[in-house]
């Protein structure tokens, strides 16, 4: 279902949010910031996920080649779904994109249910990024 694959090393995916036209560098400083706030070095992450809508926005593009991960999209519909996971669910990302968040939302329905949050967003002026685990079967 999901272009990413886990395993014990390559088990995190970052959810991303961004306005059209983000600075990919401002970006990417939010990602490295997000990075060392949950103790996960870039190696260990196995993609990035975001709303369809930003599938071509340099900032995705940026971030997943410097990590040098695949990057899922998907659209509103699939994101709501993930809102009773979520930890900071908004009426006004509702109001622009017809979900109740992106970042968060996307990071866990890239991996799917044997998935938690291990960073809520955070943000900066002009993005969103959340991390999400993929739970693995031993645990």
């Amino acid at each position: 279902m999901t272009a990413l694959s886990f395993d014990t090393t390559r088990r995190y995916v970052l959810g991303l949010g961004c306005e059209r036209a983000a600075s990919p560098d401002e970006v990417m400083v939010l990602v490295a910031s997000a990075l060392e706030m949950a103790g996960v070095e870039p190696g260990q992450v196995a993609g990035l996920a975001s709303i369809g809508s930003r599938r071509d926005e340099p900032a995705m593009a940026l971030v997943a080649a410097r990590l040098a991960v695949p990057s899922v999209f998907f659209d509103a519909e699939t994101l709501e779904r993930e809102t009773p996971r979520i930890k900071n669910p908004s009426d006004v990302v509702f109001a622009q994109v017809g979900c109740h968040g992106v970042a968060e939302s996307a990071a866990l329905a890239a991996i799917g249910p044997d998935a938690e949050l291990v960073l809520p967003k955070i943000k900066s002026a002009h993005a969103t990024v959340a991390i999400a685990r993929a739970l693995l079967r031993k645990e």
